[in-house]
């Protein structure tokens, strides 16, 4: 039986692993779980699992809980998170905490030599260097668990000793695939909350429609399978049948197809390198009938070039976009900023950064603290 740590276990791929923990309960027991600040679920959620450890945002949550649940310890904040993360002695951390927030926590584990299944992108995105060297340093396994990555890491299990030349991670394109420029000119969130495929929080939603999220996906794929951002190509597949491919020098490409469910890259982190019965549906080729293959329009979608934009430029631009993004879509779902700002807010911040490098976790928190005062800024000039 393996051990799970779940940080951030009331979000949508937090549940999700409880989901498969609980219909796999010979493979998987959950020692320790963390919450923001859904406490009523993560309550319930306690009641079902009976950790060992966790940890909430808050801290009077924390002593309310504890008092609640006496045989569980509780511990709160950034500090109890990492805590957790590095000290529940479980064999496996799953990274599910959205945001910065995920970063600390994701290099304390890696630190305690852990095995990771992630799903937090500015982890790498932010910090890659920082938590790769620390991977490669402290030996855990570090697994993706979004779709994307899965499927890339599952064609280069398939693959042997060959060496990739190219990743292809593939896009849904979102609700405003094939949309020009001026067609998103009044988009409101509620248009852009309605993702055609996937089922996810708001922020990543977003990032689905600005096809921001593709971008955070390529700098993540160039840290994790050392490729350049150069041998890394989107490709729009609305059928979200091929999660991501990848081509080998010979031309040839293997490819990883699957149900558009997120509960088997989650469950293939969690049992490699085994397979478990499928938790979801089974995948049908006469059932999706067709599948077609689009480039993205970069002058459109504005953020994926600026994540590539991010990479050539090296060192924490990348740290720089991410914060920049966080910010600008927070004020969108806000209203305080429109779809296009996005892009805007985050263009403004990168042409205003210095350039200067993040050696340690506290030089990435600075320049993101810097970054989104710049966007705020921004922002409040629209």
């Amino acid at each position: 039986m393996k051990t799970l740590c779940v940080l951030g276990s009331t979000g949508s791929i937090g549940t999700q692993t409880l989901e498969i923990a609980a219909r796999y309960p010979e493979e998987f027991r959950i020692e320790a779980m963390t919450c923001g600040r859904n406490i009523e679920l993560f309550r319930e959620q306690l009641r079902t699992f009976s950790p060992k450890l966790a940890a909430c945002a808050d801290e009077k949550d924390a002593l309310e809980l504890s008092r609640e649940f006496p045989d569980i310890f509780f511990c709160s904040g950034t500090d109890g998170i990492c805590d957790i993360a590095a000290g529940s002695c479980c064999d496996m951390t799953v990274n599910s905490l959205m945001g910065m927030m995920g970063i600390r926590p994701t290099y304390a584990a890696v630190r305690a030599g852990y095995d990771i299944a992630f799903a937090n992108k500015e982890t790498l995105v932010a910090a890659g260097g920082i938590i790769m060297t620390a991977v490669r340093q402290y030996g855990g396994a570090f697994l993706p668990v979004d779709s994307e990555h899965s499927a890339i890491f599952q064609c280069l299990q398939a693959a042997g000793p060959n060496e990739p030349e190219k990743l292809v991670l593939t896009a849904s394109g979102g609700p405003f695939r094939g949309k020009s420029r001026a067609e998103l000119e009044g988009v409101t969130k509620e248009q852009a909350l309605k993702h055609p495929n996937w089922s996810m929080g708001a922020k990543i939603t977003v990032d689905s429609a600005t096809m921001m999220n593709k971008g955070l996906e390529v700098i993540e794929a160039s840290w994790l399978f050392g490729m350049p951002a150069d041998d890394i190509e989107v490709v729009v597949h609305p059928q979200s049948a091929i999660h991501s491919a990848v081509q080998f020098r010979d031309g040839s490409i293997i490819a990883q197809i699957g149900s558009a469910d997120m509960r088997l890259p989650i469950a293939y982190a969690l049992s490699y390198p085994r397979r478990l019965p499928n938790p979801g549906r089974a995948f049908s080729f006469t059932g999706l009938g067709s599948m077609s293959f689009e480039k993205p329009d970069p002058d459109t979608f504005r953020c994926l070039a600026l994540a590539y934009r991010a990479i050539e430029e090296g060192g924490a631009y990348p740290a720089v976009m991410n914060a920049a993004n966080e910010a600008a879509v927070a004020a969108f779902l806000k209203d305080r900023v429109s779809f296009l700002g996005i892009a805007d807010v985050v263009d403004g911040c990168m042409d205003a950064f210095s350039g200067r490098a993040a050696e340690t976790l506290d030089d990435v928190f600075e320049i993101e603290r810097e970054t989104r005062e710049r966007a705020e800024r921004l922002i409040s000039a629209c």
